[in-house]
């Protein structure tokens, strides 16, 4: 169980409290600590799969962390954002949005999972993973224009809301698949190609 992906999926749960604690410190260096183990954080969500299948440790315990700790992740930074209004205004209806799709296809997956019924991810998800952490990267040391070569919390905002966009897709095409199988009929097509390893998350 404690394989080399899975101490990586760990790390990722691990690093939460760190990012949170440097987010809530005033000064842009500290949020730039915090950007930097995001980053990483996100690193270790292709690194542990890429691991998990090259070295053949795929598991059941990583199966189960690796979505688990990108969606705690996500929360997590979400969260602390809206705290220290990098999130602001409408944006944090943005945020809203994202959190409860992840909250969602969490639920729907392990209702699928006692169907012994796989939920292939969709490229179009995969450019929402992209977008959201891009999102969030820049909201994270977002400041005031004056303070940084590029309006970060502009950008962020912009990104975060294409990622929302995105969600509000993803997540239709997953709850349509979900409601076909409650409903006790098979579903014609999953959504549009591009499975991943059973260890990635959407």
């Amino acid at each position: 169980m404690l394989n080399f992906a899975n101490i990586l999926t760990m790390s990722r749960i691990a690093a939460i409290p760190a990012i949170v604690g440097f987010m809530m410190i005033p000064g842009l260096v500290w949020h730039w600590i915090a950007l930097v183990l995001f980053i990483i954080a996100c690193a270790t969500d292709w690194f542990d799969g890429y691991v998990a299948r090259r070295l053949d440790q795929v598991s059941p315990l990583g199966r189960f962390l690796d979505p688990i700790a990108d969606k705690l992740v996500v929360a997590a930074v979400l969260l602390i954002l809206v705290s220290i209004r990098h999130i602001d205004g409408w944006a944090i209806l943005a945020a809203l949005i994202i959190l409860c799709r992840e909250i969602l296809v969490s639920g729907l997956r392990e209702f699928l999972a006692e169907l012994r019924v796989g939920m292939p991810v969709s490229v179009l998800a995969k450019w929402k993973t992209a977008v959201q952490m891009i999102a969030l990267g820049f909201l994270i040391v977002a400041k005031p224009a004056s303070e940084v070569p590029i309006n970060a919390m502009l950008i962020g905002e912009i990104l975060l809301w294409i990622a929302a966009v995105l969600t509000l897709i993803t997540g239709y095409d997953y709850m349509t698949i979900g409601l076909k199988h409650m409903a006790g009929e098979k579903p014609a097509k999953p959504p549009a190609a591009g499975s991943r390893d059973a260890r990635e998350s959407s």
